[in-house]
């Protein structure tokens, strides 16, 4: 059995759908059965469970063999780091005394030790922990998710404008989410000998002009990026819905995303290019 933590998700409904399609058992996680309805219809099985309920995860764990663990992005209006670091330490303490054959847990770009950084500080941390553990280990280390622009599709289409932190012809690794969901379905599969960490980006590297063009193409309308100066960047997630707090260790992750470039010597590459993605994404959204 397969258990995956966030298929709800991007990623891990790409996992599980993968998963199903080679017939292979699946227990997804949530706290809303109403989520996962799709992958209900496909076969999967469904564990209703609060991730800071330790004794029932851990219960769901004891009945699987390989774990696809994915700490769930906590919401900006609190204390991010605070409540992903909460939600982590509980999954570790379910994962104890399991008798797992394998995990893959999904990373990214960058993790390194230290607080206030956003994910790069929370899923470093993942990776020890999950690593001093006695289970044998695969890490995915995912570029930035292509997902992350869905939200700017809405000022592309009224406005023509493409809104980022990024310099425009900063080239970024991203990657589609749903790429990232069929490498972890090839490491789940896999043999349980612990390899990577696994580096997954797309075809190629990108910037937010190449974002705009493939918003300019996809919306046929001139879409021109407009840059966030660094001085602005805590307010500006502070206008978004950010805490304070939230706000300071997301600008200083974009810090370190501009300056600290990531040069994998061999990343896994996916299939989606970001043309593609977002030439899908506006099919989805137009009426």
């Amino acid at each position: 059995m397969h258990i995956i933590l966030g298929a709800t998700g991007h990623v891990g409904s790409a996992l599980a759908q993968a998963l199903l399609a080679h017939n292979e058992p699946v227990t997804v996680v949530t706290r809303d059965a109403h989520r996962t309805e799709a992958l209900q219809t496909k076969g999967a099985r469904v564990a209703v469970v609060d991730l800071l309920d330790t004794a029932a995860l851990h219960r769901v764990f004891m009945g699987g063999k390989r774990v696809f663990v994915l700490n769930p992005p906590a919401d900006p209006s609190t204390d991010r780091d605070a409540v992903e670091r909460r939600s982590l330490r509980a999954i570790v303490s379910a994962l104890e005394g399991c008798k797992l054959e394998k995990i893959v847990a999904e990373s990214t770009y960058g993790a390194q030790p230290g607080d206030g950084i956003g994910d790069l500080g929370v899923l470093y941390e993942m990776e020890q922990a999950l690593a001093a553990g006695p289970v044998p280990l695969d890490i995915i280390r995912g570029a930035y998710y292509m997902s992350n622009w869905d939200a700017s599709l809405k000022t592309a289409r009224e406005e023509g404008q493409l809104h980022t932190m990024f310099p425009a012809d900063f080239a970024l690794p991203m990657v589609a989410p749903h790429d990232l969901g069929q490498f972890a379905a090839k490491l789940m599969l896999g043999s349980p000998a612990p390899s990577g960490p696994h580096y997954v980006e797309g075809p190629e590297r990108y910037s937010a002009a190449d974002v705009a063009k493939a918003f300019s193409e996809a919306l046929a309308r001139p879409v021109e990026v407009v840059v966030t100066p660094q001085a602005r960047w805590v307010q500006a997630f502070r206008a978004q819905g950010f805490s304070e707090v939230a706000a300071q260790s997301f600008a200083e992750m974009t810090r370190l995303t501009l300056e600290a470039r990531q040069e994998p010597e061999r990343p896994e590459r996916g299939a989606i290019s970001l043309r593609e993605y977002i030439t899908a994404l506006v099919r989805k959204s137009t009426p």
